[in-house]
């Protein structure tokens, strides 16, 4: 298991919490004081009251929640955010509301999903020519059926 420290920046942060015991993500709480509404097409920065220390080699992607982005059309504005692990900010998410209707966030209210993973670091190398495939340079939609 892989330890990921964390900061109180406010007293009322709520730490991440696992929803069951195999959750891949866990859950970021609003921590803003009080309740916030988001009009229809808006997207507004909620704080956590957080910030982590991710280890070198690791990032933190924060994840819709299945429940309030079907339910309620509250995502992350930029779909997937990432946290680098030399970040030491506070861990905001840039909620968007793609519903039709202004959406209000409870103080303490579960609003998206922090997933912890490796990824592998690269060297791009510029080059004349790439390998050939099958599928070549055919792009969306060209392994579907015809």
């Amino acid at each position: 298991m892989i330890k990921v420290n964390f900061k109180k920046l406010n007293e009322n942060a709520v730490a991440p919490t696992y929803g069951t015991e195999f959750s891949a993500g866990a859950d970021l709480y609003a921590c803003e004081g009080g309740e916030v509404v988001i009009a229809a097409g808006e997207t507004k920065l909620i704080h956590t009251g957080l910030s982590l220390e991710i280890p070198e080699g690791y990032a933190g992607l924060i994840y819709a929640r299945s429940g309030i982005a079907t339910k309620r059309g509250l995502a992350p504005a930029n779909k997937v955010g990432v946290i680098d692990s030399d970040y030491r900010g506070e861990i905001m998410v840039a909620l968007h509301n793609h519903s039709a209707e202004a959406q209000t966030i409870a103080e303490k209210e579960r609003i998206a999903q922090l997933v912890i993973t490796p990824f592998l670091k690269v060297q791009y190398s510029e080059t004349d020519e790439l390998s050939d495939t099958v599928r070549g340079d055919c792009g969306f939609g060209s392994t579907g059926k015809k």
